[in-house]
């Protein structure tokens, strides 16, 4: 969610909107989360600019087993002991990758006749605190656990003194790393541009013409087959801002994806993800299964997970201190253990919230790779993101972190026609999903409108009755804090250019993230309940820190919670729809309610 309200507007929409107070108004809002440190990456708290080298030869670090993931595991649990002669309550250990962090590997370090450049330029991709450990501040000595996973380079550890602010680098350890960094790892699914075609997306550190990407898969009993996969990267130069191209840059591997096609509706297929080295061997990943999405209008059991914000958390304990995303382990565990009753996932929008630190994207993808490599897990773009200034981004907010959409585009796919423009449908059985990308332009007689239109316009809702939209910023309707300065209760001009097609094409419901809560209203319409109206519903609150309401909810908010969880859509005929609320906590159902429509009106 909530990035920068009062500087985020673009030139164009501040002229559109005319008002000085509504951004000073929505700039105070956004000061009072600042002020309890929410919303403030953990990475970012490091001064990596500030940090010097000051080696002690009575300091040490040591990390073991040196060796990781000897059996294939893509985790592996390292114990790192230390010992410092001065003790103080800010010393910290951070995890380094490449294990080479040193100036030599800073851009432009060979360069000659320069000003000396700093003397580290990448920042952690995690760290601990020291006296997490027992003891430490008496003693001088502590030992820490850290989960590592496998990132394509190996890794090291640094124990700091002098806090983040000033950080100094007292002694380095070992070198450690996994017995196949390159391995593939951390298979995703998404449906492709036809119902009947599936994706399979993976990273590993094999370029196409180090080894050939493929997937074997096919159903139970059947042959199997192979199927080559593309191949994408990018560069530093791509990102189009700081942290994302200088501190928080790291080499994001190679992505691979792979277009399985002509699929049976609702058959089981077994698959895995492979490359082919020269020599004709075979580099396997784990073994998976997936099902088939079912063809549009196939009455059958569809349920659908829908959530935004979820961002990512270390299961170590590492940066949690900031409390960057309090709930997002505890959401995505919810989500695992109800897995054998979901058909699909929909993340709309704040993905990894890396902010432009790219190694957490990786990490992001491990995270939720027991959901993503079981179903399908299709992505809306959301202010973290895409946005930062002069970026072509609707609004001129940083929180990007200079990533401006690039691998959140690379590193997941998604049946766009075009990777810089976020928004897609997606059929899946009696569902019609119309994913509007927030960050760009939708209003009247914009690409996106059209495409819009174009999405509601098209469904046969004989077959597919229930027809949803989705976005990352609230376009609809909230109650949330932040939203009622400017009295739209949701983004301004949402409403104001989409309502009319809500209720020309008679959308069933319409989800958002950013706000991070949830809130249910009635089916409205120009702020009033009816009874053919939209059914808006914001479901941001996955794992990011909790937004406040207004102390008064409008008439046409029937249910608020400011507490973490998800939604699920279940249909199993073309006249009920049932909606429920899940907290994450305990994965129970806390508001439901059930859409009916008449035959004679599908």
């Amino acid at each position: 969610m909530l990035g920068r309200p009062g500087a985020e507007l673009s030139h164009e929409r501040q002229r559109h909107e005319g008002g000085g107070l509504l951004f000073v108004a929505l700039a105070l809002a956004f000061a009072v989360c600042r002020v309890a440190g929410h919303g403030v990456h953990p990475l970012s708290r490091i001064a990596v600019h500030r940090a010097r080298v000051a080696l002690d030869a009575s300091a040490a670090v040591r990390a073991s087993p040196k060796l990781l993931g000897s059996r294939g595991e893509d985790t592996h649990w390292v114990t790192v002991d230390f010992t410092v002669p001065h003790a103080s309550d800010d010393d910290w250990i951070g995890v380094f990758s490449p294990s080479e962090f040193n100036a030599s590997t800073c851009p432009g370090s060979q360069s000659s006749g320069q000003i000396p450049g700093p003397d580290i330029c990448s920042a952690p991709i995690k760290y601990q605190l020291a006296n997490y450990s027992s003891g430490y501040a008496q003693s001088g000595k502590g030992t820490l656990k850290f989960q590592l996973i496998n990132q394509r380079q190996d890794f090291s550890f640094g124990l700091f003194t002098g806090g983040f602010s000033n950080p100094t680098l007292v002694a380095v350890s070992n070198k450690i790393a996994f017995a196949n960094p390159k391995a593939p790892v951390y298979p995703r699914l998404a449906l492709g541009k036809t119902w009947n075609e599936m994706t399979v997306t993976w990273t590993s550190g094999y370029d196409s013409s180090d080894a050939s990407p493929i997937v074997e898969w096919g159903m139970e009993g059947s042959p199997p087959v192979r199927t080559t996969a593309d191949t994408a990267t990018f560069g530093r130069g791509s990102l189009c801002g700081e942290p994302a191209n200088t501190v928080g840059w790291r080499d994001p591997g190679f992505i691979h994806t792979a277009f399985l096609k002509n699929l049976w509706p609702g058959k089981e297929y077994h698959y895995k993800i492979g490359h082919t080295l020269h020599n004709g061997k075979v580099i396997w990943g784990k073994p998976k299964s997936f099902t088939a999405a079912p063809y549009p209008g196939q009455r059958s059991l569809q349920r659908v997970v829908i959530f935004g914000d979820l961002g990512k958390a270390e299961r170590d304990g590492s940066n949690e201190y900031q409390n960057f995303q309090p709930a997002s382990l505890n959401t995505t565990d919810a989500v695992i253990r109800d897995l054998d009753n979901t058909d699909i996932v929909f993340h709309i929008g704040d993905i990894s919230y890396a902010n432009g630190y790219l190694s957490q994207w990786d990490q992001f993808t491990q995270q939720v790779e027991p959901i993503t490599s079981r179903v399908p897990y299709m992505l809306a773009s959301g202010n973290h993101e895409r946005d930062f200034p002069n970026s072509g981004s609707f609004y001129n907010g940083t929180d990007s972190g200079g990533e401006c959409g690039v691998p959140a585009a690379t590193m997941y796919y998604v049946p766009t026609e075009n990777r810089a423009n976020y928004w897609y449908m997606a059929d899946y059985g009696m569902f019609r999903f119309c994913v509007a990308d927030s960050e760009h332009d939708w209003r009247e007689g914009t690409e996106q409108y059209r495409f819009i239109e174009h999405c509601f316009a098209t469904v046969d809702r004989a077959k597919q009755p229930w027809l949803i939209f989705t976005a990352h910023r609230v376009l609809g309707y909230s109650s949330g804090f932040y939203y009622s300065f400017n009295g739209a209760f949701g983004e301004p001009m949402g409403r104001q250019s989409l309502e009319p097609l809500w209720q020309r094409y008679q959308v069933d419901m319409a989800f958002y993230g950013h706000y991070h809560q949830y809130e249910r209203t009635c089916p409205v319409h120009q702020e009033e309940c009816v009874k053919e109206g939209t059914v808006h519903v914001v479901v941001g609150g996955a794992g990011a820190y909790m937004s406040n309401f207004t102390t008064v909810a409008p008439p046409w908010s029937v249910y608020r919670d400011m507490d973490y969880g998800y939604g699920k859509l279940t249909a199993s005929n073309e006249t009920t729809l049932q909606f429920e609320f899940r907290r994450s906590s305990d994965g129970q159902v806390y508001d439901s309610f059930i859409l009916h429509k008449d035959k004679q009106n599908v």
